[in-house]
């Protein structure tokens, strides 16, 4: 075993001992865990969605919690404005105006997660400036440039209150790696624990009782650059990955077929070339998790949903639709593309 190959082996040990912990705190959510893990090692920001009270804040506080490195939040409100992120000022005890750094840059490069709560409840001005800080991340305030270079996002939205809510544009939803979507455990033996167990009744109590800064969080980039370079992907692989993205953008090609959808009709673009490479690069964690060196196409159908569903623009008479056809489509998709 080479040193990389020992490392990856170190590792995968350590991000599985990650989630394990999570999972004390968030109970029937296994699937949404490894997503978020494998976005964590592939080094990409994270939306949830769901209904009101499923857990969202609570899994990504848990994993704010466990990653380590300076943490940082923000509500998302009505009035909330893109200065509120950067700075913040007030009068101080000598009757003096003070203007402090805000949450987004307080900590400098020491920043590894920032949790936007409710984002979708925040103005396309904030959206935004969060949109530089995700691609770039970086921001400038003070005449200077702030860098955060083991920066994630972590948001969530609930998908039943629309009054003072703000959608999400196309170019904003393209940032992050996945949009994942939580559901209330489905299990009777979940469903009791969460409804009785006082345990999961103080959220504060219960994040806190995880352990804290599991990992170096200034190693997950480099850590994270291993893992692409070293799970292979064949060309066979390769091929099916091409495939998929065609029919992303040409569905009735690969002889898609959604009731009452005319299927020629329906994109107005398909995936984007960052959406693809990082469905790829999410791929390789996926495989690396499960222990091994190589992507197969099941590593790619893990993640096609999450990381592909929300870059699709659709016509305008079916974007009203978009909750409905999604995953019909993503479905019909995989399900039409010949696997290698």
């Amino acid at each position: 075993m080479d040193r990389n190959d020992a490392l990856l082996t170190d590792w995968r040990e350590r991000a599985l001992a990650l989630e394990a912990e999570v999972a004390r705190a968030v109970i029937g959510q296994a699937r949404v865990l490894r997503l978020v893990t494998t976005a964590v090692f592939a080094r990409g920001h994270v939306l949830l969605q769901g209904d009101v009270g499923v857990g969202k804040t609570t899994l990504l506080r848990a994993y704010a919690q466990v990653l380590g490195g300076a943490y940082a939040r923000v509500e998302g409100t009505v009035d909330l404005m893109p200065n509120d992120l950067v700075y913040h000022t007030y009068i101080s005890e000598q009757g003096r105006p003070v203007v402090e750094p805000g949450p987004l840059i307080e900590h400098g490069d020491e920043l590894a997660i920032f949790f936007f709560n409710e984002i979708n409840r925040a103005r396309p001005q904030v959206h935004a400036l969060m949109l530089r800080a995700m691609a770039e991340r970086s921001v400038t305030a003070f005449n200077r440039e702030y860098r955060f270079p083991h920066l994630l996002v972590f948001a969530d939205r609930n998908r039943v209150e629309r009054e003072e809510t703000f959608e999400i544009a196309t170019a904003a939803r393209d940032r992050f790696m996945m949009e994942v979507t939580i559901d209330a455990p489905a299990g009777a033996a979940e469903r009791r624990a969460l409804m009785f167990d006082p345990r999961f009744h103080d959220t504060e109590r219960l994040v806190g009782a995880l352990q804290a800064a599991l990992l170096p969080h200034r190693e997950l980039n480099a850590v994270a650059e291993t893992i692409q370079r070293g799970i292979q992907a064949s060309p066979a692989l390769e091929d099916y990955a091409l495939a998929l993205w065609r029919a992303t953008a040409v569905p009735a090609e690969f002889g898609v077929r959604l009731p009452e959808v005319d299927i020629e009709q329906l994109m107005l673009a398909g995936a984007s070339p960052r959406g693809m490479s990082l469905l790829l690069r999410a791929a390789r964690v996926a495989a690396w998790l499960a222990g091994r060196g190589y992507v197969t196409p099941e590593d790619i159908q893990s993640v096609f949903v999450e990381t592909i569903a929300h870059r699709l623009c659709y016509q305008p008479v079916y974007e009203l639709h978009r909750a409905e056809i999604s995953p019909l489509l993503m479905a019909a998709i995989v399900g039409a593309v010949a696997a290698p």
